[in-house]
């Protein structure tokens, strides 16, 4: 099976450029499946069901979440009862949702992990632990081919996930940061990178217009964040080759608004 993996879609602009560009690549590179962070997808802060059903018409099957996932909280449980929506898994126990969701794609099936960080994030299970059982139980079942989307902020945490469970799942694609890292990798058969990076503005402040940023920074005041509306625009994912739980091959896409070509950057294998 080959699946895709957006990073974090910031607003108008991301949902833009997936509009424009996604469904060209999902043929081009016969993409079988596509997940996406969308918890910023909606002003940049959570993820309406309009907005939803906008992304899913463009080609993505299935979202991931984090600390944005009940930022519109007038419509968060149908949106988590209707759509192919997760939340990190890892929440305490008893709120809407989910972050486990298991499809068959090409006959196989694959486990799609929404797992989130505990450094600068809201309260949540210890993400190692909570990923240990987990990963038992899913292999018990007979399920190789397993996905997680690690949404944390601190890169150490990003890495320990995948030394923990390198061998033991198909890939770890970490989001949150909203800026790409240029680590990708595939050791013993798991895919890695710390962080697929934002799809949205790319000349302003992760995503979001700069001035905020800058006033934040200054001061040390806060403010609220908006997204631009005009800006230049990236789309960022990552795209795996994965059978009987192991990732084969795996190359990130970038794509921007003003530039025709895509740069493509492929894993290393070790």
């Amino acid at each position: 099976m080959r699946i895709a993996f957006i990073g974090d879609i910031v607003g108008r602009p991301g949902r833009k450029i997936i509009k424009d560009k996604l469904k060209t690549f999902i043929n081009k590179y016969e993409i079988d499946y596509v997940i996406a962070n969308g918890e910023n997808a909606s002003h940049g802060f959570g993820l309406t069901i309009k907005n939803c059903d906008e992304l899913i018409k463009s080609g993505i099957d299935l979202f991931t979440g984090g600390n944005h996932s009940f930022d519109k909280r007038t419509e968060v449980e149908a949106l988590f009862k209707t759509k192919p929506v997760l939340r990190p898994d890892n929440y305490p126990e008893g709120i809407p949702g989910k972050g486990v969701e298991i499809v068959e794609i090409k006959g196989e099936k694959l486990a799609i992990v929404n797992l989130m960080g505990m450094y600068s994030m809201p309260h949540v299970e210890n993400p190692f632990n909570w990923a240990t059982k987990l990963i038992d139980s899913l292999h018990e079942e007979g399920i190789k081919n397993i996905f997680i989307d690690f949404h944390a902020e601190a890169t150490s945490e990003k890495r320990v996930m995948h030394m923990m469970f390198e061998g033991k799942i198909s890939a770890i694609l970490g989001t949150h940061t909203h800026v790409g890292t240029d680590d990708l990798q595939i050791l013993n058969g798991t895919a890695y990178v710390t962080d697929v990076g934002l799809t949205g503005c790319r000349d302003n402040v992760i995503g979001m217009d700069k001035q905020m940023p800058i006033y934040r920074a200054t001061t040390g005041l806060n403010g609220h964040f908006k997204v631009p509306s005009t800006c230049k625009a990236i789309l960022q994912f990552v795209v795996m080759d994965i059978e009987n739980g192991q990732c084969h091959d795996a190359f990130k896409l970038k794509a921007y608004c003003d530039i025709s070509e895509e740069l493509i950057i492929k894993a290393l294998f070790e």
